[in-house]
């Protein structure tokens, strides 16, 4: 990454003379650059947006005014220390979004990958984990120590509890408040939210196959439908889809939910 790049600098913008800035990088008018902030090539800072690190941003973002990114988290047990946001490339970060570093008591990092989209106001707290292609509507917040699975979509105003996973591909409607963890392919709603059925249309347009589609389904009957412990639900995944790939995340998010699933 160059680091010597300050000709799409506004005038009217202030950035730390150690910031690195890759090529073709863009800060608007009023946006503030700190230090111990790296940005890769092609990205796009618009105006009245701040910055602080440490935070590294990848290549080919986009982020919107009046945003906050990489500022101390909202943890009262937070004392200062050096922790770190990670966020990948081709990301759209749209208006007043907040993003915190983590915390020491954790990783220490807030890391969010690549092909993400963020709709305005939403909040990723500190030592938040956010994948691939996913969603977050307008206002949805996380709290600290959340995981998002990729191309997961949570839906206007849905809240997340601290330490919840989101499984990939599952989603969120609007409005949702979400106390546990949300399985990989599985849909939810309500306060507090309950599964409602695989993501079947989502998965469709990503191009799961009518096989897979199918043994999902009856995956999902065999969590939800039969009575069944999450523990002798794995079981019986484990020995009757073992030959679907498309299965493991699923078994995965199952044996990985500390918090316990969504019922």
């Amino acid at each position: 990454m160059a680091t010597n790049d300050w000709s799409g600098v506004h005038p009217q913008a202030i950035v730390d003379p150690s910031a690195r800035l890759g090529d073709n990088v863009t800060v608007g008018p009023w946006s503030y650059i700190g230090p111990d902030v790296e940005i890769g090539d092609g990205t796009e800072i618009l105006s009245h947006v701040v910055v602080k690190g440490p935070t590294v941003i990848g290549r080919n973002n986009r982020i919107f005014q009046f945003s906050s990114i990489g500022e101390e988290c909202q943890d009262k047990k937070y004392a200062g220390e050096p922790t770190t946001l990670v966020i990948g490339d081709d990301n759209v970060i749209r208006e007043n979004c907040t993003i915190h570093r983590g915390t020491v008591q954790d990783r220490g990092e807030t890391r969010i990958g690549s092909g993400n989209l963020l709709m305005a106001y939403v909040h990723v707290a500190h030592d938040c984990i956010v994948g691939d292609n996913t969603i977050l509507a307008n206002c949805a917040t996380l709290a600290g120590h959340v995981s998002v699975g990729d191309f997961a979509i949570l839906g206007g105003g849905t809240m997340v509890h601290q330490f919840c996973h989101i499984g990939p591909h599952s989603m969120a409607a609007g409005g949702s408040i979400v106390l546990k963890d949300i399985p990989a392919y599985v849909m939810a709603s309500g306060q507090s939210a309950e599964p409602h059925g695989m993501n079947v249309e989502g998965l469709k347009r990503r191009g799961f196959s009518k096989d897979v589609l199918l043994a999902l389904r009856r995956a999902y009957k065999v969590i939800y439908r039969q009575g069944l412990t999450t523990e002798q639900a794995v079981e019986e995944l484990e020995k009757s889809y073992s030959d679907v790939a498309e299965i493991r995340p699923l078994i995965d998010s199952l044996r990985g939910a500390h918090r316990g699933i969504i019922r």
